[in-house]
């Protein structure tokens, strides 16, 4: 029998709708957020608010982490209040963060000295996707660890593919996708572009497309935000997108994997940033584009 306590910790535009699915499909969900008020969000659908991330956890239980970066990850693993404190032997910590290969290695190494297992299992899916249930979810680690994640995946996303037992795996398959989508975004962008200086209408061109050539998700989700430049509220900030481009070219250049569209989209993103888009989708890279062809 699926074990129905879990630990969430990370209550942002992704961690919320994931812990209230759990709390929706029968879970007993203690919560941890550093910023109190996010969490406090999620009482009134029945989780309970823990001050630590310590508190939240129960000893040989297990732990979901949706953090925003591998420093985040790291405070509440191995600082001071942090869940490896509490967590024990037997518990199993599934992160559903985009880190780095490395980072979640470091962080499988000191679970295993306390008798406890990691998992890296990062998401594909923006926040309505989340609240759907509809996440693709990518997930490595130790077999027996996995197998105890398998319900929470169930709960949360469509789908869950397992990358093997390297507990970076999973992380370069993240990494590799966002790099994918980012590429996608750019694409469209010097599309839309060259359409728009010629006259064409851009929510027609998008149209056309994704029902014809690219009939796919991720060109009809964002092809459709390019189009009416939704940029605001993100689902998805600049500045995290930064982050996933900077780790993508680090996990490459380790691997001696020349990535020249990925220095260009690095590009686009610090060129973003510096005009004070970063709280910005991240598909507003398009802005530069359309910049640089006078459209705005």
């Amino acid at each position: 029998m699926a074990e129905k306590k879990v630990a969430f910790l990370g209550i942002g535009s992704m961690g919320a709708p994931m812990a209230r699915n759990l709390l929706k499909s029968g879970y007993s969900v203690t919560v941890f957020n550093r910023s109190r008020d996010r969490a406090e969000k999620l009482i009134a659908d029945g989780a309970v608010v823990s001050d630590t991330p310590a508190g939240a956890v129960t000893q040989g239980g297990m732990v979901v982490t949706m953090l925003s970066n591998d420093a985040a990850l790291e405070a509440v693993t191995l600082g001071s209040g942090g869940i490896l404190e509490k967590l024990g032997k037997g518990g199993v910590h599934v992160s559903m963060s985009t880190v780095s290969p490395e980072t979640s290695r470091k962080l499988a190494s000191k679970h295993a000295e306390i008798g406890a297992t990691f998992v890296a299992a990062p998401v594909f899916g923006r926040p309505d996707a989340a609240a759907a249930q509809k996440l693709y979810i990518c997930f490595s680690g130790d077999a027996e660890a996995k197998e105890r994640a398998r319900p929470v995946f169930s709960v949360l996303g469509q789908s869950a593919t397992d990358f093997g037992n390297d507990h970076g795996a999973a992380n370069v398959v993240k990494l590799s996708g966002n790099f994918m989508i980012l590429s996608a975004v750019q694409a469209m962008s010097e599309a839309l572009a060259l359409a728009e200086k010629n006259g064409i209408d851009r929510s027609t061109l998008i149209n056309f497309f994704t029902q014809a050539n690219f009939a796919c998700p991720v060109y009809q989700n964002y092809g459709r935000i390019l189009a009416d430049r939704s940029y605001e509220p993100a689902g998805f900030k600049l500045e995290l997108g930064m982050k996933d481009i900077r780790l993508a070219r680090d996990t490459a250049e380790a691997a001696m994997v020349p990535m020249p569209l990925a220095d260009l989209l690095h590009a686009r993103l610090l060129e973003s940033i510096a005009k004070g888009r970063a709280g910005m989708d991240w598909t507003a890279i398009e802005l530069a584009t359309a910049e640089d062809a006078a459209l705005r």
